[in-house]
């Protein structure tokens, strides 16, 4: 049985900002389980709550109400210790969604190795870490470049490369691509899904682009702070009315096939991938021209 890294039982948060607005819930009796080695996705709409969840899981927010389970571990804000506390944002590093705001040194390697300075580490073992971190993202030969001069795609790689080198066992990103273009967003799923494949690293994307979505094991859809939807990419996204009338889209794949079957083509309406329609799509051609 796989290890259940991150739990919760009835967790609801709420904004405490304003004392004389009506307080609603961010999040309300949310209950999840993630296990080690997954790749997650959390889609919703803005304001549905997907930021607020993935900050509790980091422990920048304590709960309202609810249980908190990370590690194994019940969270209690009452209990818990400074050491504690910096142990687990160790463990649970979190990549945003502006590089620039994550940058903190004028030379990559440095940039990197910040984090793990911070943790004490040793200057031997710091030298492992930032080389390793840097090869994973394929970053290494910018090891002396400037981050600020680097593309958004790779300044990401170098944000990750820095969350990788403090070891931690899941990383959140909040939005990670949002800010790139095509080929940086492409670069940064790359990156996330060796991480995910290669290395075990628990993954936790949130995300507004149904295509990256579709590349996780599990998608999670939020809407107003409630578990909406919860399964494989396939059988989140053939829900394509509950999905709409919660704000989001499908995939481009999935609404080409959609907008096809609607014309009266005999297509699987699952297809996720370019590959898979363009292989669908095929398939009938290829049978219209043997009835030819």
């Amino acid at each position: 049985m796989a290890e259940i890294v991150i739990k919760t039982e009835n967790l609801s948060f709420t904004y405490d900002d304003n004392e004389d607005a009506e307080k609603i819930p961010v999040l309300e009796n949310f209950d999840i389980e993630i296990e080690k080695g997954t790749f997650v996705a959390l889609l919703g709409h803005n304001g549905s709550g997907k930021s607020t969840l993935a900050k509790l899981f980091n422990l920048v927010l304590t709960p309202t109400s609810g249980n908190l389970y990370l590690f194994g571990k019940k969270i209690d804000e009452n209990e818990i210790t400074d050491d504690e506390l910096y142990e687990i944002r160790r463990r649970v590093g979190m990549v945003f969604q502006n590089p620039d705001n994550q940058l903190v040194a004028t030379i990559v390697e440095e940039d990197v190795a910040f984090g793990p300075e911070n943790l004490g580490v040793s200057p031997a073992e710091i030298r492992e870490r930032v080389d390793k971190a840097l090869s994973l993202v394929g970053m290494k030969k910018y090891a002396r470049h400037s981050p600020h001069q680097l593309s958004g795609g790779q300044k990401q790689r170098v944000a990750i490369a820095g969350i990788i080198a403090c070891n931690p066992d899941i990383i959140i990103f909040d939005e990670s691509t949002a800010m790139l273009d095509p080929v940086g967003r492409s670069e940064v799923m790359d990156t996330i899904e060796k991480l995910n494949r290669e290395y075990g690293t628990t993954v936790i994307l949130i995300t507004h682009y149904m295509e990256e979505a579709a590349r996780a094991d599990r998608v999670v859809v939020i809407n107003d702070g409630k578990k909406l939807l919860d399964g494989t990419p396939r059988e989140v996204f053939t829900k394509t009315d509950i999905l709409r009338g919660a704000g989001l889209s499908v995939p481009q794949t999935t609404m080409l096939m959609e907008e096809l079957i609607k014309c009266g083509y005999a297509l699987p309406n699952d297809a996720l991938t370019p590959e898979e329609g363009a292989s669908a799509i095929a398939s009938i051609l290829a049978e219209k021209e043997k009835v030819k």
